[in-house]
């Protein structure tokens, strides 16, 4: 495997949220400049599929380390708590707090100016109710995000079991309360908080061909919002992080959001 290249910061970066240590990826444009760098808060969906929760965020070090290598972003990915190395057990409220801490993090490095958010799909539902209450975040890029967890809601009890089967649940006595876990679906909702998000930018990009949330809901997202950037990626499904093209879409919105933030973003806060 190609190490990376010269110059370039990759480091594993840990953070503590509500007790559990959560393990994330950071990584720094190369070179030596004290100059603030804008930063990307990258959030990956719920687990599915073969490894589960211990692959749920695989491949996002690698678009980290290219953010930071060509285009000179600070890149923070990291592991909702039940998922990879990070501790604790998958909940709708516990993997909001995560989002919110991992913008903390990345606000608060010595490098970074200004902070957005890029999740994928829970991960972008997260990033956009997280950012709607934290003034620093300046954008969000939502891709193939569900409006609301409303059919999750609908049977929770199948939820808690596939969270099992994917490793998300690992303490057999979580939840205390199958109630109030179950009642954090319906409190969370993605389509209420792009409202509270405007008129701060925010990127939506869905599948035209997502068998696993519906087209709609991101048409739905971005009229909650007013002004977004609405993109359908034709014959695309649900992995968006692996379709080159929603990638592209990604990236541009990203270099255009630096150059209306002045090239590097001052430093706030």
């Amino acid at each position: 495997m190609e190490g990376p290249r010269r110059g370039r910061r990759v480091t594993e970066h840990r953070f503590t949220v509500d007790g559990n240590e959560l393990v994330g990826h950071l990584a720094l444009p190369p070179g030596t400049s004290t100059r603030p760098v804008p930063g990307l808060v990258i959030c990956h969906g719920f687990p599915a599929g073969i490894g589960g929760g211990a692959n749920s965020a695989r491949t996002y070090p690698e678009l980290a380390d290219r953010l930071a290598n060509e285009m000179g972003w600070a890149a923070l990915c990291f592991t909702y708590r039940g998922c990879g190395r990070s501790q604790g057990n998958f909940s709708m409220a516990g993997w909001l707090s995560d989002t919110r801490a991992a913008f903390q993090e990345l606000h608060h490095h010595e490098r970074v100016g200004g902070v957005w958010a890029a999740g994928f799909g829970t991960g972008g539902a997260l990033s956009i109710c997280a950012a709607a209450s934290d003034p620093a975040v300046r954008g969000v890029a939502a891709l193939g995000a569900p409006a609301d967890f409303d059919d999750w809601a609908s049977h929770p009890r199948r939820l808690l079991d596939h969270a099992r089967e994917q490793s998300a649940i690992s303490d057999p006595d979580f939840p205390a309360s199958v109630d109030r876990w179950a009642r954090e679906l319906k409190e969370i909702r993605a389509v209420a908080c792009a409202t509270q998000l405007a008129p701060r930018p925010l990127l939506v990009v869905h599948g035209s061909d997502d068998d696993s949330v519906p087209v709609f809901d991101a048409r739905v997202n971005s009229d909650a919002h007013g002004s977004a950037d609405l993109r359908i990626i034709g014959g695309a499904g649900h992995q968006l992080r692996h379709d080159p093209r929603a990638i592209a879409v990604l990236l541009g919105w990203l270099d255009r959001q630096r150059h209306r933030h002045g090239g590097s973003a001052a430093r706030t806060g």
